[in-house]
């Protein structure tokens, strides 16, 4: 039996019973669906945005403690602190697709606050590390550990919401880390200031700590919190389960059930890996992740602006670039529900107006002009970060669970890989005007924009097959 086989076979067997199921013997009223939709919005989505916020800390607070003492402590060279930051992404992109495959036959609500609670621990023990190796180990661990939180949420997000309902989702998913880039660098220079050698610790060292703490504190409220799939989810009544698996039935997506058909690991891969979209999608984020690495980059190029400013100066001039960005975010996640079939447009639009910016940035050198550039380039970038997660995730809607879980976790994974290349793009040689970084970046906009422009035209060609499947 065929991939394919195997993905149509189970829409004919799970699918077609839901359906059957939701129209003949559970049918359900408009209160009672906008009631379930109010009780997993109000527990899902504040417990995943805070998982993510805490998990975005963790990841980057390195570079704070960097500039805060740890590279003279550790004596580490620049090239070692590159080393560093690419390490983590190797078990990150390794471990993605497999800790789908398990969050798919385990509880959401167990397996994601324990994987947090294990990385929190680590970041706290980043606190007592005495050397490079001892840097390098525990990134790796941490990278790995991490490396099932970002699908596993995606498929949870998926499961839950329909296809008309996920762009406002992942819009406030992907806010947490545009709030925790505009204040993350606050947070950690106030824990390093108040915190300089209490009982005896460096500030840098107290900031894993806390940030560890927090990770870990947040992971033991969430097993109280987070729910499972729909039709598994202990934190539902009967009567709520059946409501939530018929109300993704009326728009095709697949739920994972208690009875349904299980598919091997290595069937759920090859449904995944055949399907000619989880590549095109694949190809796309990258082209984001890749083009979003400005993030890490944003004190530098500002410094770069506005010369000998101040590190006060320079982390509040980099806030007005989240703000607008999570404006746009949010906007964007708002009308493209609203216009569903238009999502790889809008993607498209966005790509080219970031495009447009970082041309300009590349042929104008009066600084607040390209300051401003750059906020308005960022703001597209992030727009589209979060369109896409929703744009993948209503294109997988009607694979089998276990082959969407793959799939989410592929273009996640994969994407991700941008980050290493990424990372080298606007080094200090180049400034102040970068010509480099923004030049590649605007290579990867247009193949961003090729790919998206021709996901949307075979979507709108193919609505009407697609929705009959």
């Amino acid at each position: 039996m065929t991939s394919t086989d195997i993905e149509g076979q189970f829409k004919h067997d799970i699918s077609s019973k839901e359906i059957e199921h939701a129209s003949i013997h559970d049918s359900f009223s408009p209160e009672e669906e906008k009631a379930l939709l109010r009780k997993i919005d109000l527990t899902l989505l504040p417990t995943i945005w805070f998982m993510y916020l805490l998990s975005y800390l963790d990841r980057t607070n390195i570079g704070n403690a960097k500039i805060s003492g740890m590279q003279t402590d550790l004596n580490l060279t620049s090239n070692q602190y590159s080393v560093a930051l690419v390490v983590f992404f190797v078990g990150y992109v390794i471990f993605e697709v497999p800790s789908n495959l398990v969050l798919g036959r385990t509880r959401p609500s167990i397996f994601l606050p324990t994987i947090m609670i294990i990385w929190g621990t680590l970041t706290c023990v980043m606190a007592v590390i005495k050397d490079f190796k001892h840097l390098v180990v525990l990134r790796v661990l941490i990278g790995c550990v991490e490396a099932g939180f970002a699908p596993g949420v995606l498929l949870v997000l998926s499961s839950w919401y329909k296809r008309t309902e996920q762009s406002k989702r992942f819009g406030v998913y992907i806010s947490a880390a545009i709030l925790s880039g505009a204040f993350g660098g606050l947070l950690a220079a106030l824990i390093v200031k108040h915190l300089e050698g209490v009982h005896g610790i460096r500030g840098w060292r107290w900031l894993f700590i806390v940030e560890g703490a927090a990770t870990i504190g947040w992971a033991l409220i969430a097993l109280f919190i987070l729910p499972d799939f729909p039709s598994t989810s202990r934190r539902l009544s009967e009567r709520e389960k059946h409501v939530a698996v018929a109300r993704l039935a009326t728009e095709n997506v697949t739920a994972i059930t208690a009875d349904g058909e299980q598919l091997s690991n290595w069937g759920a891969i090859k449904v995944s890996v055949s399907d000619w979209r989880t590549w095109a999608f694949v190809v796309g984020y990258m082209v984001i992740v890749g083009s979003s690495t400005l993030t890490y980059f944003y004190p530098t190029l500002v410094k770069g602006l506005f010369g000998n400013a101040s590190t006060e100066k320079i982390n509040f001039l980099t806030i007005p670039i989240y703000g607008v960005a999570f404006v746009c975010t949010a906007i964007t996640a708002y009308f493209s529900d609203k216009i569903p079939g238009w999502r790889g447009l809008v993607i498209a639009c966005w790509l080219t107006f970031s495009l447009i910016c970082s041309i300009i940035v590349c042929a104008v050198y009066n600084f607040t002009a390209r300051y401003v550039l750059l906020v308005l380039m960022a703001a597209g970038l992030w727009a589209t970060n979060a369109g896409t997660l929703a744009f993948a995730s209503s294109a997988f809607a009607g694979m089998h669970p276990q082959a969407r879980g793959v799939s989410l976790a592929l273009v996640n994974a994969l994407g991700n890989l941008a980050q290493i290349y990424g990372s080298y793009l606007f080094p200090d040689s180049d400034r102040p005007k970068y010509i480099k970084g923004f030049s590649v970046i605007s290579a990867m906009l247009v193949v961003g924009i090729i790919v998206f422009s021709g996901l949307h035209i075979w979507f709108r060609r193919n609505a009407k097959t697609l929705a009959e499947q």
